[in-house]
């Protein structure tokens, strides 16, 4: 019985020693340690800021939204919890579900934007998902942003992001009206993949594009194509037409199933129960900082990013039309990292059912959740659907009619409302609550 009771005490203390070894601390410029918030004890769940329920106003249609007078069914209710959720009631038991049916496509809409396309036949080509390059800061602007419905920011490693940009719909066309043509429709620069790009392609039943991978990525990529620079002194002279990837679509018509991208539902009514977000500021790391600031004429928000200086900040356009990037949904997504190296950064991505996220839109704030999880629609077509966004019930939160950043972050990562400025320490260190300028306390996971 002793030895029982010692054996115990002795693999009590080994684990403890994991954990706490699983955690380490991140420094910031200004010599300050930022600490990922502790793990609770008892169930492994997340403090908060992480583990939060919906507000409880939030009350969402139960039939169906009209948007353009195109019906676009709403994702059924995700049933069974995570450990992030807080212990209530609601998190104790599995969500009501409502009928597990697939969504309905009608009419010429795009099922990622909620808006109509020019040509509704592009909607039959499975979606392109290109790598392109935030660094070296020469690489911007970058081309082609401003035409995808859906680009997803991801930590690489060494303080830099990288974009998986999607494509599927209106492809950038140089057009025929000279007037309104573009000097020139190619994408990029594309750099190499890393090792989310799988999850998101196989969850968006699309292809990737990128300029290879070190062989610890590219054995476990499925369908993609090289893309290689022109120029061997230009890290950027990467870059694909986009009349290219609607023949590298083509050439695989059977590869997007029926419905296979109708999982969103978007409302360009205002939801209830957000909060005032008129800015989100993430740093990734002192020379890459990230800015999106509402504009109320435009209804969208507008992306900033200092010059690797972490000082001076500047619009960033896409260099195609010279417009400035504007996205109607910013979503910050909170996910499981798993740093292998350095810059071999895994992201769980895959049939999870329900994680912390925040949406801005229309200068609101928004704790929703977000899900992969297996419904009915996956059982019976062996097929799966893009990330849907649900709330504590887990009811279909809407998305405004439009485009969506997505900005991927760990699981642990704190946030605060912080005070109007562009200065790090301050944004970093002072706190404004009701201000509405959101700051998410961005730290780099490390190799185990």
């Amino acid at each position: 019985m002793f030895r029982r009771v010692l054996w115990i005490a002795m693999l009590l203390v080994w684990l403890t020693g994991c954990v706490e070894a699983s955690v380490s601390p991140q420094v910031d410029p200004n010599g300050g340690a930022s600490q990922p918030p502790a793990l609770a004890s008892a169930a492994g769940q997340a403090q908060d800021p992480i583990a939060y329920s919906a507000p409880a106003e939030i009350n969402l249609p139960a039939q169906t939204t009209v948007i353009d007078q195109t019906v676009v069914a709403n994702e059924p209710a995700v049933s069974g919890e995570t450990a992030l959720l807080p212990p209530t009631a609601e998190a104790s038991a599995p969500a009501a579900s409502t009928a597990d049916a697939a969504p309905q496509q009608a009419g010429a809409i795009n099922p990622l934007t909620g808006l109509a396309v020019k040509d509704p036949a592009t909607l039959a080509l499975s979606p392109a998902l290109v790598s392109i390059t935030n660094f070296p800061v020469s690489a911007r602007p970058q081309a082609g942003l401003s035409f995808s419905p859906f680009v997803f920011e991801m930590y690489v490693g060494e303080g830099m992001t990288r974009f998986l940009a999607l494509f599927y719909g209106d492809y950038p066309v140089k057009g025929d009206d000279p007037s309104m043509a573009l000097a020139d429709d190619r994408i990029g620069p594309v750099r190499s993949g890393r090792l989310p790009y799988e999850s998101l392609r196989t969850l968006y039943n699309g292809f990737l594009i990128m300029a290879s991978a070190s062989p610890n990525v590219k054995s476990s990529m499925g369908t993609y194509t090289n893309v290689f620079g022109t120029d061997d002194t230009d890290i950027n002279s990467a870059l694909i037409p986009a009349t290219r990837l609607a023949e590298i679509a083509s050439e695989n018509p059977k590869r997007l199933g029926p419905d296979a991208l109708n999982a969103l539902t978007f409302s360009d009514s205002l939801p209830a129960g957000g909060q005032a977000g008129q800015s989100v500021w993430i740093p990734y790391s002192y020379l890459n900082q990230v800015f999106w600031r509402y504009d109320s004429p435009s209804g969208a928000y507008h992306r900033f990013q200092d010059n690797a200086d972490g000082v001076t900040f500047t619009q960033t356009t896409d260099r195609l039309n010279g417009d400035p990037l504007t996205y109607e949904n910013v979503v910050v997504l909170f996910a499981d990292h798993q740093a292998k190296a350095e810059t071999l950064i895994d992201i769980d991505l895959m049939y999870i059912k329900r994680m912390p996220a925040l949406l801005f839109r229309d200068g609101q704030m928004y704790k929703i959740y977000w899900t992969t999880a297996n419904g009915a629609y996956e059982r019976s077509t062996g097929l799966v659907r893009p990330i849907r966004f649900v709330d504590a019930q887990g009811n279909p939160f809407p998305l405004k009619p439009g485009q969506t950043w997505v900005e991927i972050v760990q699981a642990y990562t704190p946030y605060n409302e912080t005070i109007e400025s562009e200065t790090y320490f301050d944004l970093k260190h002072k706190t404004s609550p009701g201000s509405g300028n959101w700051a998410i306390q961005f730290m780099a996971t490390t190799p185990e």
